[in-house]
Parts: structure tokens; C-alpha cells; sequence
């Protein structure tokens, strides 16, 4: 299967977008001496797997399209937590087991 050399270049941006975030969260979490997720690694998330989505589409791959839209939901839902926790309304931690 020949796969136009645009679509080719869609498909490559995306996993390079998608794999920056765990280059960053890496550094970050070295240069922090623990395990850190920084808000951009979702907007990596984010981007990557919009790309890939259109890839995916393109190349009409019903698995590799559901994949990426539950990505895609995850990530929008933890930008928004963060978003939310930011503004002051974040969600009250309850104690483990209640």
C-alpha cells in the first residue's frame, strides 16, 4: 500500500508530538528527583493523538480511531481538572476507602 508522502508527514508529526511528552516528563521528573507530570506533557497528549487521530482517519483504521478519541477524552479531562484546580474549584480529596 503506497501512503502519500503528506499523510506520511501527518503520521510522523503526530507520534513525534505524542512521544515528546514522555521526553518532558522524564527531564522533569530527573531534574525534580521524583515522578512529576507537568501540564504540558497532556498538551503533547493532546496534540499527538489529534494528529494521529487525522492519520488514522485518513488511513480509515477503526481500532488506531477508537484509541486515539479515548486518549484525546482523557487527556481534555485532565486539562480541565487542572484547569479547575488552578481557579481555586478543585475537587476535595476524600480520605482512602470512604
Amino acid at each position: 500500500m503506497k501512503i502519500p508522502s503528506f499523510w506520511l508527514v501527518v503520521g510522523f508529526v503526530g507520534q513525534a508530538l505524542f512521544s515528546m511528552r514522555f521526553i518532558l516528563q522524564w527531564v522533569k521528573s530527573e531534574r525534580e528527583g521524583r515522578s512529576v507530570i507537568p501540564v504540558a506533557f497532556w498538551y503533547f497528549s493532546l496534540a499527538g493523538s489529534a494528529v494521529l487521530l487525522a492519520y488514522a482517519i485518513h488511513r480509515v483504521d477503526p481500532v488506531f480511531i477508537l484509541g486515539q478519541v479515548g486518549g484525546i477524552v482523557i487527556y481534555l479531562r485532565n486539562l480541565y481538572l487542572i484547569s479547575r484546580q488552578r481557579q481555586g474549584g478543585g475537587l476535595t480529596a476524600h480520605p482512602r476507602g470512604a
